[in-house]
């Protein structure tokens, strides 16, 4: 059976919280954690994450699950601070596996030139 031509692939992430230079004073403790895979997070069995080191990690999530230049500093750097200035937490991202998805299974927009597309009119026309 030939591979489907609309794949592509993401790294599943892990996030936790390691020690920084500073004691931390945010609602998070060393060893805290919460994974993602695609589009969803898990955390946990009772554990809670801080909403504002979230919000501060949540936009670099897709870029750290994606392919980078080996120079990209989105490759090299894993350790992003807490967005505290009084807090010395410090989240280390971690790429932890891979995962292929199907574009049809993900979204409802169609791939350029494909049937689907051109049924619709393609956008980029």
């Amino acid at each position: 059976m030939p591979e489907p031509t609309d794949t592509f692939t993401l790294y599943d992430l892990r996030v936790e919280v390691i020690a920084g230079d500073r004691p931390m004073v945010c609602n998070h403790q060393v060893g805290d954690s919460f994974e993602l895979s695609g589009e969803n997070l898990s955390f946990p069995p009772g554990q809670t994450f801080p909403l504002y080191p979230l919000a501060a990690l949540l936009p670099l999530l897709p870029a750290k699950q994606r392919d980078t230049h080996a120079n990209d500093w989105m490759t090299t750097d894993t350790d992003i601070a807490c967005p505290d200035p009084y807090c010395g937490a410090r989240f280390r991202i971690t790429r932890i596996g891979r995962r292929t998805f199907r574009h049809s299974e993900v979204t409802a927009t169609p791939l350029v030139g494909s049937p689907k597309a051109d049924e619709l009119g393609d956008p980029s026309g």
